[in-house]
């Protein structure tokens, strides 16, 4: 098993996203047969009525999450909600799922997103160049 700080962590739901501010956050890669992931997060009291019902229907959810450092690439990861914890002024949502590997590489998201933009040629390769040193975040779409 090997364990990583989470930098930070958004909830991406089709077009929207739900950028989840970590108190702290621990990720890790449990290394086993099923390659299973955990993500805790470690946040603000308020998200516990957002996360409750996701928790109650065992619905799945893409994350998106920076491990270490900001200037990491961002990892997706297809997730369930296996525990939802209430304290005094946060909350602890502990999430299990699998790294997503088809259609989540971050250059590859992010030329298809300026291209639906309409950009070309010299314009589109600067831009690229640009948003890979930057990094911002992309909506990515639920299989």
């Amino acid at each position: 098993m090997k364990s990583f700080k989470l930098y930070s962590l958004d909830v991406v739901d089709g077009e929207a996203s739900v950028e989840v501010p970590l108190e702290d956050g621990l990720i890790l890669n449990k290394e086993d047969e099923r390659s299973t992931w955990l993500l805790e997060a470690y946040t603000d009291l308020s998200l516990y009525d957002y996360f409750q019902p996701i928790f109650d229907h065992s619905r799945e959810l893409i994350l998106e999450a920076v491990i270490t450092k900001k200037e990491n690439t961002p990892a997706y990861f297809q997730t369930k909600i296996v525990s939802l914890k209430k304290f005094e002024k946060h909350i602890s949502v502990l999430f299990e799922g699998h790294l997503r590997r088809n259609k989540s590489d971050y250059s590859e998201l992010l030329l298809d997103s300026l291209m639906q933009k309409g950009l070309e040629g010299p314009e589109l390769l600067k831009e690229f160049k640009e948003k890979m040193k930057s990094k911002p975040k992309i909506k990515v779409k639920n299989p």
